[in-house]
């Protein structure tokens, strides 16, 4: 790998951004390529076939164009699907995202996890084959969220976004079974990070939010190797790629996620 490598993080829209936040504290001498499928989301509205006839071309095109030396596939439903058909097709190391089951379980208290995803995420086979190897003692609740995505996306580019239509769509992680609460849960989409903080305030008791996207950077600063690992370094420009061709209303609040790095659409 080069000295300053080039990374390029994908996503339906604008959730990868929580893991590109993440993968930046770990190597912020890397340039990064970012790329919002947005033409194309929300994914969970297309079937399978679909998406996959989508992406790896278009991940093909991407690697292209801006030669990276790793490509990270930060969207849960993406991952679930495509991940062997891009390793299959293109030499480039993946690093994918799935969702965080195996530590989830390892660490609940009261064996009561709920995994809060797309509908698309948590119907995968891929996804109850995770269960069925790491859920040990744990009870694992299944929870598909149609809309939580879009709010994510609707809050960041500053849209109000009302707490009535978010706990809508948490209140079916929160379980309890004869006094055995819900006490983690898997945010198996990295658009929901986003709302972390509404996500805190409304939750009716506490719980873990396990958010995948500090493992996920620790995994490609591993495949990197050598780095600086998060020591000041000579920032490279970022590039910010919306597939549908339009500038992002909220580009400024973007900017942060890049970390010391120029967004540069």
């Amino acid at each position: 790998m080069p000295a300053s490598p080039t990374i390029l993080v994908f996503d339906s829209g604008l959730g990868g951004l929580t893991v590109l936040r993440e993968i930046v504290k770990a190597r912020p001498d890397a340039g990064y390529v970012y790329v919002a499928d947005d033409a194309f989301f929300p994914y969970g509205q297309h079937g399978e076939d679909a998406l996959i006839a989508r992406v790896v071309p278009l991940i093909g095109e991407l690697i292209a164009a801006h030669r990276p030396d790793l490509v990270v596939i930060a969207c849960n439903t993406a991952s679930t699907l495509v991940l062997s058909h891009l390793r299959a097709a293109y030499k480039v190391p993946f690093v994918g995202t799935v969702p965080a089951i195996k530590p989830a379980c390892a660490a609940s208290r009261t064996k009561r996890v709920s995994v809060l995803g797309t509908s698309g995420t948590v119907k995968r086979e891929y996804t109850r084959a995770l269960i069925r190897d790491f859920a040990q003692a744990c009870k694992v609740t299944l929870v598909g969220s149609a809309h939580l995505a879009a709010l994510a996306e609707a809050a960041l580019a500053g849209a109000s976004v009302g707490d009535a239509q978010i706990l809508a769509e948490i209140a079916p992680c929160f379980v309890d079974d004869g006094g055995a609460r819900t006490d983690a849960v898997v945010l198996a989409c990295t658009h929901f990070p986003l709302l972390l903080d509404r996500l805190v305030a409304l939750a009716p008791w506490p719980v873990d939010w396990i958010d995948p996207a500090p493992a996920i950077a620790r995994r490609v600063a591993n495949l990197l190797g050598g780095g600086v690992g998060g020591a000041a370094g000579a920032p490279r420009e970022a590039r910010l790629i919306f597939t549908s061709g339009r500038r992002h209303p909220a580009s400024g609040a973007l900017l942060p996620f890049f970390g010391s790095q120029v967004a540069a659409a």
